[in-house]
């Protein structure tokens, strides 16, 4: 019974009994249901026909209300064996009419089964289906009766005859019912019962007779061949085969075995080479590796291990290669015991040799076949070199940490994207009046104006360096910082490493060395702009004596000859005008703003408030300047000072090439060129005075450094304007010409045209 209750064939074969039992007699209800509603639907189609018949039969008997020969008709027909009754009511349910004649003149319950068909519902209802007319019940005897009744309606010949008379408004006149017995349908439909189930019954025995033949010859003999096959496998024996012949999936189950075999047998000698492999790697991997129980007792260990702490089978963990008597306080052995996760730890202890080791320790749990853990592998690596790397790495931080506090300039850590303060060290509150802690989270954009804030953060992104920035000073006012911008990695993120330096002092003490280099430009052109202010002013006497004589002798002026001298007038005070107002703007403090100007207005200006004094020293001055010059950014108050320091050097090295060389004529000329020379303006102002040392062409741009003789310059003019050039952006630099004079070029860069906003 064990074996058939386990074999597969007998599964097999009570399935398929039971499906094709379930089949049979699924298939054998609805084909005696669909017999039992054929027969019956037969049956009441012939006595449907019967009723018609009958009402056909007595109709013209009741239009000449003859009642014998309807009651002679109805017992005629009521003689065939398989009718019942026939009855004719009234509505009032008296019988009429019966085959039976002891019935007439009854009368019915009007809820009995035949008239409660029509006056279920009231009014009565006047037409039925044939569905609806039809009803099944049961004789005194126990036999099954079909009854079908049949409303008789009033017809025109009813109301019109003259034998009697019924009313027009009356639809319904009575009904006829018609019963018949069911007794040899329901004999014959038991019989076809029994010959479906007895069909049904063979058919089953038949097939599975067949099906288990087939099962035991195809199914049960291939099936006990590929066991005892896969049977010697599993013992080991690769080397015979399962024969099956047959074509069908029991046989290419066999080849596949075979084949299944056959590959077995080749990674089972992979395997042996694998795991001769793994037993080579476990032994010669360059880290220590043990395998322990549930007591860290050792029950596995690899060769270094071995040849560090030389320990014997058995013996505890902790004891072989650190030296303790009890267990790791924080041991990941005992962690993967109790959750059966990897754990993973850093540990400290001493080998053979005395020394101090570290250890990276990693540990994992060990499956016997029914999932239990046996046993944990714990790998250790040492990291004694990372180990002081770490401490070294440590004292470095410590050491560039303590550096960048306290360097002198404030230092910030900004977020690149959202320019966030990260970090700042401790040079920002004497800078800007506020503690590092206070700043930090704050965006860095807070610092400047509001307006400025889009074009500095366009600048800073890009890694831009920016000089003289007015800054917020939380204690009130502004500073002017220069700020150092460069990308750099803190905490593991890429930030900006922002530096600045306050240059308030220093710009001031700036201003005031320019200013007083102003001052001392003015007074060296106070002789050309006495003889500039003479001349509007020589014109003006002139009229004014003119005026007085004519007026003294009582003489008339003529109206053109006035209003000529008036017009001269004007126009010379005007000219006086414009070089007091000259003078002064030249003379005022610059606000330090960079703006679009034009080079060659500037050097116009420069010259026109220094020409007269040329004139008188008589130096001419050639101008070479090109047309349609793109826009510079520039301060035009502070170049006008550049370009007039030039033409005072030049003045300067021309007049002592002439006091060096007495009676001969110098050529006494100044050039002034402009043109564009790709992304740039170049701007040149030469002279034929005494040339310059190549040797100093560097150094005239240092602070009080001059050529010209003690007490003759301050050696600021040039330095002064090597600044102001370069913070417009631009570059000066010196030409020697020893011989033929001297030549400084100032070039500057193109400023765009979309360039929308001012920059400091």
């Amino acid at each position: 019974m064990s074996r058939i209750r386990h074999s597969l064939v007998s599964k097999l074969i009570f399935v398929v009994g039971a499906v094709l039992l379930v089949s049979m007699a699924v298939w054998a209800t609805f084909n005696i249901r669909h017999q039992r509603r054929r027969v019956m639907e037969n049956i009441v189609a012939s006595t449907d026909r019967l009723t018609n018949t009958v009402r056909l039969g007595t109709h013209y008997a009741m239009m000449l209300n003859s009642r014998d020969d309807i009651t002679q008709i109805i017992s005629n027909i009521g003689r065939q064996p398989e009718i019942e009754n026939i009855r004719i009511y009234n509505k009032q349910g008296q019988i009429k009419f019966s085959n039976h004649t002891e019935e007439v003149e009854q009368v019915t319950n009007i809820k009995a089964e035949a008239c409660d068909v029509c006056h279920r519902s009231q009014p009565p209802l006047e037409r039925l289906s044939l569905d609806q007319r039809v009803r099944i019940f049961r004789s005194d005897a126990g036999y099954r009766l079909l009854g079908i009744i049949t409303p008789i309606n009033n017809e025109p010949g009813c109301s019109t005859g003259g034998c009697h008379f019924h009313p027009v408004d009356k639809k319904i006149l009575g009904a006829l019912d018609l019963v018949v017995s069911l007794a040899d349908v329901d004999r014959e439909i038991a019989r076809t019962q029994r010959v479906s189930i007895g069909l049904s019954a063979f058919v089953f025995l038949v097939t599975s007779t067949i099906i288990l033949v087939f099962l035991l010859r195809f199914v049960n003999r291939p099936i006990r061949r590929l066991i005892e096959g896969t049977d010697r496998i599993a013992r080991g024996h690769y080397d015979g085969a399962v024969k099956v012949d047959q074509d069908d999936e029991m046989g290419q189950l066999a080849g596949a075995i075979n084949h299944m075999s056959a590959q077995i047998d080749l990674k089972q000698t992979e395997l042996n080479n694998q795991r001769d492999e793994y037993q080579r790697l476990f032994e010669g991997v360059p880290c220590l590796i043990t395998v322990q129980d549930r007591d860290y007792r050792l029950l596995r260990y690899n060769r270094l291990f071995d040849d560090l702490f030389h320990p014997r089978r058995g013996d505890f963990c902790y004891a072989a290669y650190k030296g303790l008597d009890h267990k790791c306080d924080h041991c990941p052995v005992e962690k993967t015991f109790q959750d059966g996760q990897p754990h993973w730890a850093e540990e400290s202890g001493v080998d053979k040799n005395g020394a101090l080791k570290h250890w990276m320790v990693r540990s994992s749990p060990i499956y016997d076949e029914t999932g239990r853990i046996v046993a944990v592998m714990e790998i250790s690596l040492d990291i004694t070199a990372r180990k002081q790397l770490e401490l070294d790495l440590e004292k470095s931080e410590q050491k560039y940490h303590a550096i960048f506090s306290n360097i002198p300039n404030p230092v910030f850590v900004l977020d690149p994207e959202t320019l966030e303060i990260v970090d700042a060290n401790n040079s920002v509150e004497p800078v800007y009046g506020c503690a590092p802690g206070e700043l930090i989270g704050r965006c860095f954009l807070d610092l400047f104006a509001d307006a400025e804030r889009g074009d500095y953060a366009r600048r800073m992104r890009g890694g831009q360096t920016v000089d003289r920035v007015r800054q917020r000073h939380f204690g009130g006012g502004w500073i002017i910082v220069n700020i150092r911008i460069s990308p750099a990695e803190y905490a593991d993120r890429q930030v900006l490493l922002v530096t600045t330096s306050d240059i308030t002092k220093r710009l001031e003490a700036e201003q005031q060395l320019i200013q007083a280099s102003k001052m001392a430009t003015l007074g060296e052109m106070a002789t050309g702009v006495a003889h500039e202010l003479n001349q509007p002013l020589s014109v003006i006497k002139t009229v004014s004596s003119f005026f007085i004589r004519k007026l003294e002798q009582g003489g008339r002026i003529d109206a053109p000859v006035l209003d000529e001298m008036l017009r001269k007038v004007d126009g010379n005070v005007d000219r006086a005008s414009k070089i007091i107002n000259h003078m002064r703007q030249f003379a005022r403090k610059s606000d330090e703003t960079l703006e679009r100007v034009q080079v060659n207005q500037v050097m116009e200006n420069a010259l026109d408030i220094f020409s007269q004094q040329l004139k008188v020293r008589g130096i001419e001055v050639a101008r070479q300047m090109a047309d349609g010059l793109p826009p510079i950014m520039g301060d035009c108050g502070r170049l006008e000072q550049v370009f007039i320091n030039l033409l005072l050097n030049a003045r300067d090295a021309i007049e002592e090439k002439a006091a060096n060389q007495p009676g001969v004529a110098v050529d006494r000329r100044i050039t002034l060129r402009t043109f564009r020379s790709g992304p740039q303006v170049v701007c040149q102002v030469c002279d034929t005075g005494i040339g310059l040392a190549p040797d100093l062409a560097d150094k005239v741009f240092e602070p009080f450094f001059t050529t010209k003789e003690v007490g003759k310059g301050t050696g600021l003019g040039l330095s002064i304007s090597y600044g102001i050039v370069k913070e417009c952006g631009g570059a000066i630099r010196a030409v020697a010409r020893p011989g033929t004079g001297a030549c400084f070029e100032v070039t500057f860069p193109v400023e765009d045209a979309h360039h929308d906003g001012n920059e400091r």
